[in-house]
């Protein structure tokens, strides 16, 4: 079966490429403003697939721009109505859409409290893009499939792009260009192993650390939305804090790991749990020593730089995904009780 969200997939090195060229000019007003008006601390708004990718945000702008930055509970302003000082805080609403009023609510408030305001979204014309002082397009074109994955990925590379104009990050800006030809090369990889292993699953724990972190939150929300398997998120440090304890022998986990200092404790706890019994999967780029940490490795293109990592993993992750809910007996372009646009207050 072909299916939607494949093909939306796959488009997705394309639409990061045209955004990369599209998008500089407000990229680089954006950067200029906020070195003129410096955020004292940055603020997203999102939710679902949106809002993962608005974690990401928390650890790329920490980590490259020295930027602290948290995610606003939309409902503090759509049902509490709470005013808040937004003095030049950076805030970001980020949507596919643009539709939902409580992420709208959320962005007008930080508005009149004196933020700046941006938009990442794929509808230029909607609500929130409305209210934004900057608008960054995510370029992806119609998004059929209920389940996110271009818009995701678009999302991650308009954050990405902001980081580096903003930080002077040289390292980073330089590499930023090979990044779509580097998505297309995880198209190619062969994560076959993977639906095998986990054809049957019932429940499943996804595993990353860092700037990895937020895309085992998006792998989550996919496997529960199209393939029905309970899969939940833990940063592999949180997870040997509790949760570890569910992991019985043949228990699944799959982990995504990255190059930097998030590595070593990655590669040691899956180890570990390899040892113990469990059903061992790790993604990691082909020059990342793995260890023999797990059972099943699943193949990634060469590593660019540790912020463009999540994006490549997870380029690789959703076509697998696809297929195995496909394999399961599902459609994932319409799951169950799911539609594409969510409109909550």
């Amino acid at each position: 079966m072909n299916t939607i969200m494949a093909e939306e997939a796959f488009s997705a090195p394309s639409v990061v490429a045209t955004q990369f060229v599209e998008n500089i000019t407000i990229i680089k007003q954006l950067a200029e403003h906020l070195h003129k008006n410096p955020p004292p601390f940055a603020l997203t708004i999102a939710r679902g697939s949106s809002d993962h990718a608005a974690h990401y945000a928390k650890y790329l702008f920490a980590i490259e721009n020295g930027l602290i930055t948290s995610s606003l509970p939309p409902s503090v302003s759509s049902l509490y109505h709470c005013r808040l000082p937004m003095k030049n805080v950076l805030a970001i609403g980020i949507s596919q859409s643009g539709a939902s009023p409580d992420i709208c609510a959320g962005l007008q408030m930080a508005k009149d409290g004196g933020a700046t305001t941006v938009a990442i979204v794929n509808n230029t014309n909607s609500m929130l893009a409305n209210i934004a002082d900057f608008v960054i397009p995510m370029h992806a074109g119609p998004e059929k499939a209920v389940a996110a994955t271009k818009s995701y990925l678009a999302s991650l590379s308009a954050l990405v792009q902001l980081s580096a104009h903003y930080s002077g990050n040289h390292e980073l800006r330089k590499v930023l260009p090979q990044l779509p030809e580097r998505m297309h090369a995880a198209l190619e990889q062969d994560w076959q192993p993977a639906i095998d292993a986990l054809q049957d699953a019932v429940n499943l724990i996804v595993l990353g650390r860092g700037l990895c972190f937020p895309v085992t939150q998006e792998a989550a929300l996919k496997f529960k939305e199209t393939a029905n398997i309970h899969a939940e998120s833990f940063s592999s440090a949180e997870f040997q804090h509790g949760p570890m304890a569910l992991a019985q022998p043949n228990f699944p986990l799959l982990a995504f790991a990255q190059q930097g200092p998030a590595l070593p404790s990655t590669l040691a706890l899956m180890t570990k749990m390899k040892n113990l019994g469990s059903k061992t999967i790790l993604a990691a780029a082909s020059n990342i020593d793995t260890l023999n940490a797990a059972d099943i490795l699943l193949p990634l293109p060469e590593s660019l730089h540790p912020a463009c990592d999540p994006l490549v993993g997870i380029q690789a992750f959703y076509p697998m995904m696809a297929q195995l809910a496909v394999n399961r007996g599902y459609n994932p372009d319409a799951p169950d009780n799911l539609q594409k646009v969510t409109e909550t207050q």
